[in-house]
């Protein structure tokens, strides 16, 4: 079954592809308005969200087709101790494809090796979230006419942000990007997200201060520093207002630099930014429906090609480290995958010590 549970399960080939088909629903939606009739999508929510869950509904009805949304699973048979497993063995009998968003990572991948349908990992934890990316893709296609050639300035929460680890393994398949690491200490990108950069050779610097990057960015994604991933009140306190961007500081920036944000937004960008042509955070929640709709068409499509998690080599289990991961709260086999000489968890890709 093909499923999307991280953005390096499409090819660049097939976003672009995706990408295309968006441009296209965005100048002819009349042809799109009956693709998916009589086709059913479930968003399945396990975790508050507005545009997200918002776009994938949107999308399947301007597509033609129905949704099943099940956003408050404190309503649901979760409550009664139902498995994830078998939630998604039930959910797949009423629906063509699922949309899925769970606190913990790699819930997506538990769910789509108990799924006859495809599913699309609407976010996991603080792991992936591919759709966002899409949508981030396009969103800077459209504003800057190409993907290579880029200093992508990065700020905010890089360590729980998944939408900042999906949209790194998609550029670094691009030639000649540059990333800008902009965190304090406490929030900085993941080991096996530096590794990454290492391995493919990509050039990046980790800073502390943001108005010394704007200068050289092409792409300035924001953040929000997010309450719900930290253990610790604490913690959060101490960082959550560590960035702010205002219209002074983008003063600075160059007149083509756009800037990027998941959304929902807290303080980390000023009110005053949103008149400034290079504000492009709204018009990336529209391109996140265009490509979801064109997603929803191509799973669709092509439900019974492999997917890239069906192809992966384990090797011996063992516990994970990561307390965040699907395996904490399910009763799960613990596997690790070898990739490049390092074990990582298959679920949610935390490295395992040797």
């Amino acid at each position: 079954m093909r499923h999307l549970l991280d953005i390096t399960d499409l090819s660049v080939e097939e976003i672009e592809d995706l990408a295309r088909v968006a441009e296209d629903i965005a100048e002819h939606p009349e042809k799109y308005a009956e693709s998916c009739k009589g086709k059913k999508l479930i968003t399945l929510f396990f975790e508050p969200s507005t545009r997200t869950r918002m776009s994938f509904e949107a999308a399947m009805w301007e597509l033609g087709g129905s949704v099943i949304s099940c956003t408050d699973m404190n309503t649901s048979s979760v409550v009664k101790g139902e498995t994830l497993a078998d939630t998604m063995r039930v959910a797949a009998n009423y629906a063509d494809v699922v949309a899925m968003r769970h606190p913990y990572e790699g819930a997506a991948y538990v769910a789509s090796l108990q799924s006859p349908v495809p599913v699309i990992n609407a976010g996991d934890g603080g792991h992936c979230h591919p759709t966002q990316t899409l949508a981030d893709l396009l969103t800077v296609h459209r504003e800057l006419g190409r993907f290579d050639d880029l200093t992508v300035g990065l700020c905010g929460d890089l360590k729980y942000g998944r939408t900042v680890h999906s949209l790194i393994n998609a550029m670094l398949r691009y030639k000649g990007v540059k990333f800008v690491l902009i965190s304090p200490e406490e929030l900085k990108l993941p080991d096996y997200e530096l590794d990454a950069l290492k391995r493919a050779g990509a050039p990046f610097a980790e800073v502390r201060d943001l108005e010394e990057a704007i200068p050289s960015l092409d792409v300035l994604y924001m953040t929000r520093v997010q309450r719900e991933r930290f253990d610790d009140p604490a913690a959060y306190e101490r960082v959550k207002d560590c960035y702010v961007l205002t219209e002074e500081k983008l003063s600075a920036a160059k007149e083509k630099m756009i800037v990027m944000h998941p959304l929902p937004r807290v303080n980390e960008i000023s009110a005053d930014v949103d008149g400034d042509p290079r504000a492009a955070y709204f018009r990336q929640t529209m391109n996140g429906k265009l490509m979801r709709m064109a997603l929803i068409l191509k799973l669709l499509k092509e439900k019974n090609a492999p997917s890239a998690a069906e192809k992966r080599a384990f090797v011996s289990g063992g516990k994970c480290a990561n307390k965040k991961c699907i395996t904490r709260l399910e009763k799960l086999p613990p596997l690790f995958t070898a990739e490049n000489g390092a074990e990582k968890c298959v679920y949610c890709e935390t490295h395992r010590k040797a």
